[in-house]
């Protein structure tokens, strides 16, 4: 197995490169009767596409996105649905001249070492585009948990020394997406904006954190032992290529805390259990507690940068000095904020399929 494919029951498997002529996907396990078209897939797929602004790469692709199968008179029909999305502005030049060259802080040296040989142009599949099938998949997640009121939302709360730290959850549901950052404190966005220009004129780059919050999770979804609800969570993040640390709910500032300041106290609310903090991010024991769950995500700095690096040429196994030149995010981090909310949602849409919660037939 070469991890190509993620999920139990809501299974996705993707293909494609990133200089190749598509990227694609198939979902095995997406239950029959789901009003499904290219309008709901498209919108999400924006939100991730190049070229949108200075703080993005200048690769500019429509990203559009065709289904293939598995969808008829608009909606699925339980079988597999196959969609594609054709790259278009493929220029593979400058990494033809360091194609002999291991980048430092990307793959090239992982996939040597295993394959025996890789795909210079972009990294190919370690390439960040490779996430364009991840946004595709996550928008039919999204559906589904939309049906029973689990939406989804993540948001930059870091970009290298800017912290952002006015907003609440209403900002974060509308002010995201209204800026290059996709950060909900507007202030502080401007700044993030700024540090990011000025790394780029630098020939540097930026990295960061993302917070995602899931409401409406149901309690009980995950198992006890193995199969924990934020294990898969972490572990769906952690493969999304530039994600470095994963943290549910507290996370690490858990370590600094006493039991009695980090347990979440219970109380009724007209019959409901619920906890008056949420300090655990919705998950406990494995499972979930019907309280939000709380992500964040650790995101380096983009590790193509035009400043001169030492590295080793593979051919002549002599050391070396790397200039990578092309089109880069100076931050990957505003762009990936679509991507971690698809992966939490397929993680989701899997549980809740697994659980029962949706059928695995029919909605």
């Amino acid at each position: 197995m070469f991890g190509n494919t993620f999920g139990r029951c809501f299974r996705v498997t993707t293909f494609g490169e990133s200089h190749g002529p598509a990227l694609g996907l198939v979902i095995d396990g997406c239950p029959a009767g789901l009003l499904l078209s290219e309008s709901d897939i498209q919108p999400e797929l924006d939100k991730r596409r190049p070229g949108q602004s200075e703080l993005t790469t200048k690769r500019s692709e429509a990203d559009r996105v065709e289904i293939l199968s598995g969808v008829f008179e608009g909606r699925t029909t339980g079988m597999p649905i196959a969609m594609i999305v054709r790259n278009k502005d493929v220029d593979s030049s400058s990494y033809d001249a360091i194609k002999d060259l291991i980048r430092p802080g990307h793959a090239d040296l992982g996939y040597m070492e295993k394959f025996g040989f890789r795909d210079h142009r972009g990294g190919g599949r370690s390439s960040g585009r490779e996430t364009v099938c991840r946004v595709a998949a996550g928008a039919v997640a999204k559906k589904l948990l939309d049906m029973k009121g689990i939406r989804v939302y993540a948001h930059v709360t870091s970009i290298y020394d800017v912290i952002a730290t006015d907003m609440g959850l209403d900002d974060v549901i509308n002010n995201t997406y209204t800026n290059p950052v996709r950060c909900a404190d507007l202030s502080a966005a401007k700044k993030m904006e700024e540090a990011i220009i000025a790394a780029k004129s630098e020939g540097d780059s930026l990295g960061g954190t993302v917070e995602a919050i899931a409401l409406g999770v149901p309690a009980g979804l995950g198992a006890p032992v193995f199969g924990k609800l934020d294990a898969d969570l972490a572990s769906a993040l952690m493969g999304i290529g530039a994600v470095k640390g994963v943290e549910i709910g507290l996370g690490f500032e858990s370590a600094r805390l006493r039991g009695s300041v980090m347990n979440d106290e219970y109380y009724l609310d007209e019959g409901v259990i619920k906890t008056r903090t949420n300090y655990a991010g919705g998950i406990v024991g494995g499972i979930s507690s019907g309280m939000p769950v709380v992500c964040t995500v650790a995101v380096k700095p983009t590790p193509s940068v035009s400043k001169p690096q030492n590295t080793v040429n593979i051919v002549t196994k002599k050391e070396s000095v790397i200039e990578i030149k092309g089109r880069h995010d100076p931050s990957i981090v505003p762009r990936i904020v679509p991507v971690v909310e698809s992966m939490i949602s397929l993680v989701l849409v899997d549980h809740m399929i697994m659980s029962g919660r949706i059928g695995p037939d029919r909605v």
